[in-house]
């Protein structure tokens, strides 16, 4: 299995991250690795595997340092999901869902626009969030998406409404990662107030504990590929939060994807580290050193020599424009470092697909048992590019208009109404404005 020194200049990461992520290279080869089959058959939840990463410490890398956490960027951060990834896509995906509660507790908080009232108002509500995370070493699940809706274009359908003491939520939420896992779910939702069509605007977020009244988790989980995710349907009728439960004050949030958009990329990680464990497969199965197989050696076959070639060239260059974007990654970035993101985003995406299924017709027929992890990892690649928010269509889109129109002229730009324009950067005039 690869090392981080064979695909990143470890002069540029900090000498405590590479301890992190050679301690999650230490549990990928001796834990992750060998129950990644067992998760993958029966659409399991990863629980050892979590039980290990709290052990480690590993659950508040993004939490900052003055709390208890390791105060790691979003860079380092998504290095370390990429190293998990390259074990088991399943935990590596869930391990960003729980991550990104932590980041958007974080990161929007640290924004340069927030007033001090905004800033006095969400001090104690982050803190509450990484105190849960640090000494309860509670798990956070961040479900948004919505069946037949792109909350992207559209405000949540899952809606709140105030009430004496709060407010109450109703509603449901698709794919729900961790569900009936994790300690706490960060629901978006939408306010409701009479005579009001629903507004963006009025975009919510709240934490709300697995034993809330009128929280339930529902449905069968049988998919494709990511099965140890467990991302059955929540569904909240009634569910009474206060003020205290909110995640971050109003309208805070939803200015995520314009102002933060880096963060909204952070599936990317996952199936990084899904390509790089494709073709460390490959190379150890052509080598003859794929634990439990006969040791034969397959390096002698030219067509498989030129096929591995290509893949590395794909995998370097899809990993060194995605490290640069994470890297790089900022609140208000410039138009060129989100065309960046969009198109890393695009390329992991894409290309995972490509590696993986490279890597079947290189290592051929045998292969593809289910007793060896390239089948699950072929599996598990075709899973990311039709992830909100940031699809591989809606990516051509956003990289075609933001590269043929100028700022001001991107509410005119030609596109499908429905579609989820919303979410597209469009410069920073309604900040500098206000």
């Amino acid at each position: 299995m690869s090392d981080i020194g064979d695909y990143y200049d470890l002069s540029r990461i900090r000498p405590e991250v590479a301890v992190v992520l050679n301690r999650i290279n230490e549990l990928g080869r001796t834990r992750f690795v060998d129950r990644a089959k067992s998760i993958d058959d029966g659409a399991s939840f990863p629980v050892d595997n979590y039980h290990d990463l709290a052990a480690e410490g590993l659950l508040t890398l993004t939490v900052p340092t003055a709390f208890g956490g390791h105060g790691f960027s979003l860079g380092e951060y998504a290095m370390a999901g990429a190293e998990i990834g390259k074990y088991c896509g399943a935990t590596a995906l869930t391990f960003n869902m729980h991550n990104s509660s932590m980041m958007w507790s974080r990161f929007m908080y640290e924004m340069p626009h927030l007033t001090d009232d905004e800033r006095a108002q969400f001090a104690p509500l982050r803190e509450r969030q990484f105190r849960r995370a640090v000494e309860e070493q509670g798990i956070y699940s961040q479900p948004i998406s919505e069946a037949g809706q792109n909350w992207t274009s559209k405000p949540a359908q899952t809606r709140c409404e105030k009430v004496a003491g709060g407010w109450k939520i109703n509603g449901f939420k698709k794919f729900a990662s961790l569900a009936g896992y994790c300690d706490y779910y960060s629901i978006v939702c939408t306010e409701h107030f009479a005579d009001t069509e629903p507004r963006h605007e009025d975009t919510m977020i709240f934490v709300v504990s697995k034993d809330a009244v009128g929280l339930s988790v529902q449905g069968e989980w049988d998919p494709l590929g990511m099965r140890g995710t467990n991302s059955r349907d929540l569904v909240l009728k009634d569910v009474f939060v206060t003020e205290q439960d909110l995640m971050m004050p109003r309208g805070i949030f939803i200015k995520t994807l314009p102002h933060w958009p880096h963060m909204m990329a952070t599936l990317s990680p996952t199936y990084m580290g899904v390509a790089q464990g494709a073709f460390d497969f490959t190379v150890a199965y052509l080598r003859g050193e794929v634990p439990g197989q006969p040791a034969a050696d397959r390096r002698m076959y030219a067509t498989k020599r030129h096929t591995v070639g290509q893949m590395y060239s794909k995998l370097a260059a899809m990993r060194a424009l995605w490290w640069q974007v994470f890297m790089e990654a900022q609140s208000f970035p410039s138009k060129g470092q989100v065309l960046r993101m969009y198109a890393a985003q695009y390329n992991v995406m894409e290309g995972v697909q490509e590696i993986a299924a490279m890597a079947i017709r290189t290592c051929g027929g045998q292969a593809m048992l289910k007793s060896l992890p390239l089948e699950r990892i072929y599996r598990d690649s075709r899973c990311g590019a039709l992830m909100l928010p940031y699809t591989s269509e809606i990516m051509e889109d956003y990289l075609s208009v933001l590269t043929l129109y100028d700022t001001d002229e991107l509410d005119d730009a030609p596109g499908d109404p429905d579609t989820s324009r919303n979410s597209l950067w469009r410069g920073y005039a309604d900040v500098l404005a206000g």
